[in-house]
């Protein structure tokens, strides 16, 4: 069987919320969840109950009641015995939900209450004609439960339980592979979730690993608990009836990734090229400790290269781990190409299995660095001896540096202070065509440079300074009119930076150039195949009315699944 999907909506007004399922149905959802604990209020509610058998039968598809307490994560303040009267109401009537949801603890709680339960629901050791199914689920918002082992098993002896479900949130992409094999190790359909922005792999691969179902919404604001695609995702840009146990997976690592436009690109090229892949958001958080930073990230990504099951194929790697990656690589014995050698930072990942899924051969490559040297080349009508001005001193400016340097250009590295720009100097030097120096910013002298690079986060959406220009006026004052401005950010498409430099009649460069070309070098490594350029570049044109939706705090919802 198909892994479902059910989409979760949390009732306030019946008609409105009947105009969702509708739309759900229509959107390709399998199911329906009503979460009814806003509108029952326990015992004497008959307004509440009649409120809720009149979802249930005029559901435009199957579903599942949930009236979830407040002491797990819900709306209900009401007595259990109350809410399991509701169940058994709904269990017996003639329009049955096809599931009911009860938390193991209420389930648990007394042998008076289960009983009661029982009578609800289909049981297999009761012969009755009943059609609704027992969902018994946990769900924790602090993280992993640290007695999840002794209810797992706890669950997976109630006979009554049909489907076992776990949700809880995910501190760090691992959890994910944890919940991901859960269903296999259950011996019952399962549903297991992260929840929070770290919890997106276990919903999307679950019918990867044989997941019962997951949980979306119809709209990003609208998502009953943190951290739920829409069903628009799931089904557009995911493809998720298409995953199977075979689809490799590949993903961006970094963070934040909200801005990133990775998944969206690479999984249409997956689609136009007809290859079974899945590209996913892979957060990994930084600090500002390096060494706290690397094993974070050597540990996760460790953890999804040496998975027996998920078929991690390869990652873009992007803010704060470019140079973690050519250090992990370092340490595994992986080949590292020749600019993310000298860089000491890479941008791609790809790895090559054998067939039982062992690692033939994985590579480090960075491709920023070309592609931001063929942007300048081109905007300027070549770039030996030109000189180019950054601002910034990180791995996407020693990148840029490296590649214009690599093609004959004279760059000057401004930073904040001005040690991360001297080390940057120092470190990467002089190649055999140009140079790259560091500079003073109280010192720029903005005429004798004929390209301006931002190579910092400012200006980015969902950025630390989404409406800051790093330019200072007088650069754009002094500055020749040929003079090309460069923005590595390229969400949104035109930046504060990019938008001043218009106004003034400058040329302009835009991030999504960049990107682009990055891109599709990524996905050459990875498929081996012609990247679908023109299709990319159509997606970035028309990516800024999406950028809303990828920068969504989905954590600020703190309803559970």
């Amino acid at each position: 069987m198909h892994t479902l999907i059910c989409v979760s909506i949390m009732v306030d007004d019946d008609e409105a919320a009947l105009r969702d399922a509708d739309e759900a149905k229509r959107a390709g959802a399998d199911l329906v969840e009503w979460r009814v604990d806003e509108i029952f209020h326990g015992e004497g509610d008959d307004h509440g109950t009649q409120r809720v058998e009149r979802l249930v039968a005029q559901s435009p598809l199957p579903c599942i009641v949930t009236c979830r307490p407040t002491w797990e994560g819900g709306s209900y303040d009401g007595d259990d015995a109350a809410r399991v009267a509701l169940f058994e109401r709904l269990g017996t009537s003639d329009n049955p939900p096809r599931y009911i949801d009860v938390e193991l603890a209420a389930y648990t709680r007394s042998e008076n209450l289960r009983r009661k339960v029982n009578l609800a629901v289909d049981h297999p050791e009761q012969r009755r004609d009943v059609h609704t199914s027992l969902i018994l689920s946990i769900h924790d918002f602090d993280g992993r439960p640290a007695d999840l082992s002794r209810r797992l098993l706890t669950m997976r002896d109630e006979l009554a339980a049909r489907v076992t479900k776990v949700a809880f949130r995910a501190r760090s992409l691992r959890d994910n592979l944890e919940l991901l094999d859960l269903p296999a190790q259950q011996g019952r359909p399962t549903i297991a979730l992260g929840m929070g922005e770290f919890g997106v792999l276990s919903r999307v691969l679950a019918p990867k690993f044989g997941g019962f179902l997951t949980f979306a919404s119809l709209r990003p604001a609208e998502a009953t608990a943190p951290g739920q695609p829409t069903v628009d995702e799931l089904l557009n840009l995911y493809r998720f009836r298409e995953i199977g146990p075979g689809t490799k997976v590949y993903g961006v690592i970094g963070y934040p990734l909200g801005h990133s436009l990775s998944p969206r690109v690479h999984n249409a090229g997956f689609v136009q090229r007809g290859i079974d892949s899945v590209y996913l958001p892979m957060p990994i958080v930084g600090a500002p400790d390096p060494e706290t930073s690397y094993a974070s990230f050597k540990a996760t990504v460790g953890e999804l290269v040496d998975h027996p099951g998920l078929d991690f194929a390869g990652a873009s790697v992007t803010q704060p781990h470019k140079h973690n990656l050519v250090r992990f690589a370092r340490e595994r014995g992986w080949t590292i190409d020749a600019t993310a050698e000298a860089i000491g930072a890479g941008n791609t990942l790809s790895i090559a299995r054998d067939s039982i899924g062992a690692i033939a051969s994985a590579e480090v490559a960075n491709t920023d660095a070309p592609a931001a040297a063929a942007c300048l080349k081109d905007a300027m009508g070549g770039i030996d001896g030109k000189r180019v001005a950054i601002f910034g001193a990180g791995g996407v400016a020693r990148a840029v540096a490296y590649g214009a340097a690599q093609q004959g250009a004279h760059v000057s590295v401004f930073s904040r202070t001005p040690e991360p720009g001297e080390r940057l100097a120092s470190e990467l030097g002089r190649t055999p065509r140009g140079s790259i120096q560091a500079g003073s910013v109280s010192k720029l002298d903005p005429a004798a440079f004929s390209a301006i690079v931002n190579c910092t986060p400012i200006g980015m959406a969902g950025g630390p300074d989404p409406e800051g220009n790093i330019v200072p006026e007088a650069v754009f004052a002094q500055a020749q009119p040929g003079t090309v401005f460069f923005d590595t950010v390229y969400t949104p498409e035109l930046t504060p930076m990019l938008r001043e430099s218009l106004s003034r009649g400058f040329a302009i460069i835009r991030g999504t150039e960049m990107f682009v070309r990055q891109a599709v070098a990524q996905f050459s490594m990875w498929t081996g195949g012609p990247p679908p350029t023109e299709l990319f570049n159509q997606l970035v044109r028309t990516a800024d009315g999406h950028a809303e939706e990828r920068t969504h705090d989905m954590d600020a919802d703190q309803h559970t699944d």
